[in-house]
Protein backbone atom coordinates (compact mmCIF):
# COMPACT_ATOMS: atom_id res chain seq x y z
CA UNK A 1 0.00 0.00 0.00
CA UNK A 2 0.80 3.40 -0.74
CA UNK A 3 1.76 6.10 1.99
CA UNK A 4 -0.65 8.57 2.95
CA UNK A 5 -0.54 11.78 1.17
CA UNK A 6 -1.21 14.00 4.07
CA UNK A 7 -0.51 17.23 2.99
CA UNK A 8 -1.86 19.83 5.67
CA UNK A 9 -3.24 19.01 9.35
CA UNK A 10 -6.54 18.66 9.86
CA UNK A 11 -7.55 19.24 13.18
CA UNK A 12 -11.03 17.91 14.92
CA UNK A 13 -12.88 19.08 17.99
CA UNK A 14 -15.34 17.20 19.25
CA UNK A 15 -17.04 16.99 22.24
CA UNK A 16 -15.54 14.35 24.93
CA UNK A 17 -16.03 10.48 24.31
CA UNK A 18 -17.37 8.78 27.84
CA UNK A 19 -13.74 7.52 28.32
CA UNK A 20 -10.46 7.13 27.07
CA UNK A 21 -11.38 4.27 24.39
CA UNK A 22 -13.95 6.55 23.14
CA UNK A 23 -11.38 9.02 22.02
CA UNK A 24 -8.90 6.73 21.10
CA UNK A 25 -11.63 5.68 18.47
CA UNK A 26 -12.54 9.00 17.85
CA UNK A 27 -8.28 9.51 17.17
CA UNK A 28 -8.58 6.59 14.76
CA UNK A 29 -11.73 8.05 12.64
CA UNK A 30 -9.20 11.38 12.42
CA UNK A 31 -6.74 10.03 10.94
CA UNK A 32 -8.48 7.27 8.66
CA UNK A 33 -10.51 10.96 7.65
CA UNK A 34 -7.53 12.99 6.96
CA UNK A 35 -5.65 10.13 5.40
CA UNK A 36 -9.05 8.84 2.87
CA UNK A 37 -8.69 5.52 4.08
CA UNK A 38 -10.35 2.92 6.11
CA UNK A 39 -10.27 3.14 9.28
CA UNK A 40 -8.98 -0.97 9.41
CA UNK A 41 -5.95 0.45 7.83
CA UNK A 42 -5.69 2.73 10.91
CA UNK A 43 -3.38 1.85 14.14
CA UNK A 44 -3.14 3.98 17.19
CA UNK A 45 -1.08 3.43 20.73
CA UNK A 46 1.29 5.58 22.99
CA UNK A 47 5.04 5.35 23.39
CA UNK A 48 6.34 7.53 25.84
CA UNK A 49 9.60 9.13 24.06
CA UNK A 50 11.74 8.57 27.07
CA UNK A 51 11.36 4.67 28.30
CA UNK A 52 9.42 3.49 25.48
CA UNK A 53 6.64 2.31 27.27
CA UNK A 54 3.81 1.99 25.95
CA UNK A 55 0.85 2.23 28.94
CA UNK A 56 1.43 6.58 28.30
CA UNK A 57 2.97 8.62 26.48
CA UNK A 58 2.19 10.85 23.23
CA UNK A 59 -0.02 9.29 20.97
CA UNK A 60 1.36 7.74 17.97
CA UNK A 61 -0.32 6.42 14.54
CA UNK A 62 0.56 4.32 11.29
CA UNK A 63 -1.72 3.86 7.54
CA UNK A 64 -1.15 0.93 6.06
CA UNK A 65 2.20 0.69 8.57
CA UNK A 66 3.61 4.29 7.16
CA UNK A 67 3.72 6.71 10.35
CA UNK A 68 1.43 9.92 10.35
CA UNK A 69 1.90 12.66 12.75
CA UNK A 70 -0.99 13.08 15.46
CA UNK A 71 -1.50 14.78 18.64
CA UNK A 72 -3.95 15.17 21.09
CA UNK A 73 -5.40 17.71 23.54
CA UNK A 74 -8.42 17.94 26.29
CA UNK A 75 -10.35 20.35 28.23
CA UNK A 76 -13.33 21.15 29.53
CA UNK A 77 -16.02 20.18 27.00
CA UNK A 78 -13.82 19.58 24.07
CA UNK A 79 -11.21 17.30 22.65
CA UNK A 80 -9.02 18.31 20.07
CA UNK A 81 -6.88 15.75 17.33
CA UNK A 82 -4.18 16.99 15.13
CA UNK A 83 -3.27 14.26 12.03
CA UNK A 84 -0.83 15.99 9.64
CA UNK A 85 2.45 14.89 7.85
CA UNK A 86 5.01 14.71 10.47
CA UNK A 87 5.44 16.13 13.49
CA UNK A 88 3.05 17.93 15.64
CA UNK A 89 1.92 19.37 18.49
CA UNK A 90 -1.79 20.65 19.39
CA UNK A 91 -3.43 21.57 22.31
CA UNK A 92 -7.06 23.71 23.20
CA UNK A 93 -7.61 25.31 26.35
CA UNK A 94 -10.59 27.39 28.09
CA UNK A 95 -9.43 30.81 28.58
CA UNK A 96 -11.27 30.98 31.53
CA UNK A 97 -9.59 28.25 32.92
CA UNK A 98 -6.68 29.62 32.12
CA UNK A 99 -7.16 32.57 33.52
CA UNK A 100 -7.95 31.04 36.87
CA UNK A 101 -5.00 29.09 37.31
CA UNK A 102 -1.48 30.34 39.16
CA UNK A 103 0.55 29.69 35.85
CA UNK A 104 4.64 30.70 36.52
CA UNK A 105 5.15 29.91 32.93
CA UNK A 106 6.05 33.55 31.37
CA UNK A 107 8.99 35.50 30.45
CA UNK A 108 8.51 39.10 31.22
CA UNK A 109 8.77 39.68 27.51
CA UNK A 110 5.45 37.31 27.03
CA UNK A 111 3.74 39.11 30.30
CA UNK A 112 4.71 42.50 29.04
CA UNK A 113 3.06 42.02 25.66
CA UNK A 114 0.29 40.38 27.01
CA UNK A 115 -0.78 43.55 30.20
CA UNK A 116 -2.91 41.00 31.72
CA UNK A 117 -4.95 39.93 29.31
CA UNK A 118 -6.66 36.39 29.68
CA UNK A 119 -6.92 35.75 25.90
CA UNK A 120 -3.76 36.21 25.55
CA UNK A 121 -2.35 34.83 28.20
CA UNK A 122 -3.93 31.62 27.27
CA UNK A 123 -2.86 31.77 23.95
CA UNK A 124 0.24 31.86 25.02
CA UNK A 125 -0.02 28.54 27.07
CA UNK A 126 -1.39 27.08 24.38
CA UNK A 127 1.53 27.93 21.87
CA UNK A 128 4.19 26.51 24.56
CA UNK A 129 2.01 23.51 25.55
CA UNK A 130 1.46 22.47 21.42
CA UNK A 131 5.72 23.43 21.07
CA UNK A 132 6.87 20.88 23.87
CA UNK A 133 4.08 18.26 22.46
CA UNK A 134 5.89 18.42 18.90
CA UNK A 135 9.27 18.44 20.55
CA UNK A 136 8.41 15.00 22.26
CA UNK A 137 9.55 16.79 25.53
CA UNK A 138 6.43 17.90 26.94
CA UNK A 139 6.24 19.71 30.41
CA UNK A 140 9.43 17.73 31.07
CA UNK A 141 10.62 21.41 29.87
CA UNK A 142 10.26 24.62 31.55
CA UNK A 143 7.52 26.48 29.30
CA UNK A 144 9.45 29.48 29.73
CA UNK A 145 12.19 28.12 28.05
CA UNK A 146 9.86 28.61 25.22
CA UNK A 147 9.65 32.47 24.07
CA UNK A 148 5.95 32.85 22.29
CA UNK A 149 5.56 36.28 19.76
CA UNK A 150 1.61 36.00 18.86
CA UNK A 151 2.06 38.73 16.72
CA UNK A 152 4.57 36.92 14.69
CA UNK A 153 3.16 33.88 15.05
CA UNK A 154 6.21 31.81 16.32
CA UNK A 155 8.15 30.69 19.18
CA UNK A 156 11.63 30.48 20.14
CA UNK A 157 12.80 27.38 21.56
CA UNK A 158 16.25 26.82 22.26
CA UNK A 159 16.97 28.82 19.56
CA UNK A 160 15.34 27.59 16.65
CA UNK A 161 11.84 29.46 16.18
CA UNK A 162 8.73 27.52 15.58
CA UNK A 163 5.96 28.90 13.38
CA UNK A 164 2.80 28.12 15.19
CA UNK A 165 -1.02 28.87 14.26
CA UNK A 166 -3.54 30.19 17.16
CA UNK A 167 -6.70 30.09 16.09
CA UNK A 168 -10.20 30.93 18.61
CA UNK A 169 -12.40 28.29 17.14
CA UNK A 170 -15.52 29.34 19.67
CA UNK A 171 -16.10 31.33 22.60
CA UNK A 172 -13.65 31.05 25.46
CA UNK A 173 -11.10 28.37 23.66
CA UNK A 174 -8.54 28.62 22.31
CA UNK A 175 -6.54 26.75 19.42
CA UNK A 176 -2.42 26.08 18.92
CA UNK A 177 -1.01 23.98 16.66
CA UNK A 178 2.58 23.28 16.24
CA UNK A 179 3.75 21.69 12.88
CA UNK A 180 6.30 23.55 11.32
CA UNK A 181 4.62 25.93 9.64
CA UNK A 182 2.34 23.67 7.32
CA UNK A 183 -1.63 24.66 6.67
CA UNK A 184 -3.87 23.87 9.43
CA UNK A 185 -7.70 23.12 8.68
CA UNK A 186 -10.25 22.81 11.48
CA UNK A 187 -12.84 20.40 11.56
CA UNK A 188 -15.63 20.89 13.96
Amino acid sequence: MAEPRLRDVTVTLRAPGRDRDADREALVAAVASAAAVDVAAVRVGRVCPHCAGTDHGRPVATVHGADVGVSLSRTTGVVAIAVGPGPLGVDVERVSRVAAAPLDAFTVRELADARGDATELAALWAVKEAVLKRDGRGLRVDPRNVEVDLRRATAVQEGTAHPVTVLFPAADTVLAVAAGGISVTVAA
